[in-house]
């Protein structure tokens, strides 16, 4: 007769449905997690509008008098001495034109629009609507 010994070890079912747990709790995971990354870039893309806006309004405090367009304050060294703030979503530059208001809108980042509208607060200073 053959002496058996007893091997400690995995069975293959129970290998399976340790493969199984990992990827549900994957599939549970990755989609929060890609859409939380979404959501963070857009809402430093909302802040980036803020902070145009605000360097616009240092511009006419500075000169007397509004830019002519985005580009006057945006690749200004003085108000962003890191370099033209880009949309973190699309990766590109922030329309040149400014509304009658003088201020960059949010159209063309709808994303942005989308996040101030879910924050459920309304801290803007600024009574303008954009």
């Amino acid at each position: 007769m053959i002496k058996r010994t007893n091997i400690k070890g995995l069975t293959l079912v129970e290998l399976l449905i340790v493969v199984a747990i990992i990827v549900a709790v994957t599939a549970i995971a990755v989609p929060r997690v890609s859409q939380s990354a979404t959501s963070t870039k857009a809402s430093a893309c909302r802040t980036n509008i803020k902070l145009l806006n605000s360097a616009i309004e240092q511009y006419n405090l500075d000169n007397g008098s509004y830019p002519e367009n985005l580009f006057d304050v945006s690749r200004n060294k003085i108000y962003f001495p890191d370099g033209e703030p880009v949309c973190p979503v699309t990766g590109l530059p922030y329309l040149k034109n400014l509304n009658s208001s003088f201020r960059v809108d949010e159209v063309g980042h709808l994303h942005a629009a989308a996040v101030s509208a879910d924050d459920g607060n309304d801290d803007d200073d600024d009574d303008d609507d954009h």
